[in-house]
């Protein structure tokens, strides 16, 4: 039953405060937000990517993630704001020689430096650990601590001598305040994005489509290279269809045309009577009922 044989209870015993809130470590919270993905929480590993937030991820985790966006996973807000293989940035990486691996103190015998980095600097040498602010480039993904880019201050990569500006800097890991403003930056290069394509869209409609009149009549476009394309490809389909037929009719006319002119050859005043007698319609060729015979051929041309 308790509170017996003159034991006296305190009164933190007897009455339960609030309950105190559990402070997260810092060197932990560096650590898993440093050495270990984002989406996968396993330890980073090359290849190393980052997106527009400036959060590091394993490659292969983000390429799964995008191949099987259904899948549940826990961290999946985390990489929300990724749609394609394009908002990632492969990150250049400089090797800490200090770096000895995780395997070294398997056994526990041995000092372990939690804030050592596998990543340095290659201007300045310090470590990417979380102390000390640091950026990549957008343009070749080169990482580079904040000091290095403000105290040499250029406009080529210090390590691939690629050009950058101001807007290519993405800071890694940053604070709430530099994620909302790399939010926003990422929202306004898509809406500008989007806007180009439109006008490349519109622009290749106009090219494609004809310009239609007031009275509703089509005129054909002409090219870049002079030749005159129709309105719709239907017009172009129908006139092969016609040609064949087309053709047909233009050699019956012509047929008729030319029997035509071989029967009023007689009627021709400019041709001389001459002429007129070499053909079988001229009078001359002609026979009475008595003149003909039974054996005679039908157009003889003696009597």
């Amino acid at each position: 039953m308790g509170c017996d044989g003159g034991t006296i209870p305190k009164r933190h015993e007897l009455v339960k405060g609030p309950k105190k809130v559990e402070k997260v470590d810092k060197n932990a919270e560096l650590a898993a937000r440093w050495k270990y993905c984002a989406l996968s929480q396993e330890k980073l590993r090359r290849p190393i990517v980052a997106c527009g937030l400036g959060r590091l991820y394993n490659k292969d985790a983000v390429i799964e993630y995008l191949l099987d966006k259904s899948a549940e996973r826990p961290n999946a807000e985390v990489v929300a704001h990724i749609r394609g293989i394009k908002d990632i940035k492969e990150l250049n990486l400089t090797d800490n020689p200090e770096w000895e691996g995780d395997t070294t103190n398997a056994k526990g015998d041995r000092y372990e430096d939690i804030h050592c980095g596998m990543f340095i600097c290659p201007v300045v040498g310090l470590e990417m650990n979380g102390k000390h602010r640091f950026c990549y480039l957008q343009t070749c993904g080169c990482v580079f601590s904040d000091r290095a880019l403000k105290e040499v201050k250029t406009e080529i990569c210090h390590k691939c001598g690629d050009p950058f500006q101001d807007d290519d800097i993405i800071v890694l890991n940053g604070t709430k305040e530099e994620v909302e403003r790399l939010r926003e930056k990422m929202e306004e290069k898509r809406a500008k994005s989007k806007t180009k394509k439109s006008k490349k869209s519109k622009a290749a409609q106009t090219v494609s489509t004809p310009s239609e009149s007031k009275d509703g009549t089509s005129s054909p476009k002409v090219d870049a290279a002079g030749t005159s394309s129709l309105q719709n490809g239907s017009e172009r389909s129908h006139s092969d269809v016609v040609e064949p037929s087309a053709s047909s009719s233009s050699s019956t006319s012509t047929k008729s045309s030319t029997s035509a002119t071989k029967r009023s050859i007689q009627d021709m005043g400019e041709k001389s009577e001459a002429f007129k007698s070499l053909f079988t319609t001229h009078s001359s060729a002609k026979r009475t009922k008595e003149q003909t015979s039974n054996w005679v051929t039908h157009t003889p041309y003696h009597f």
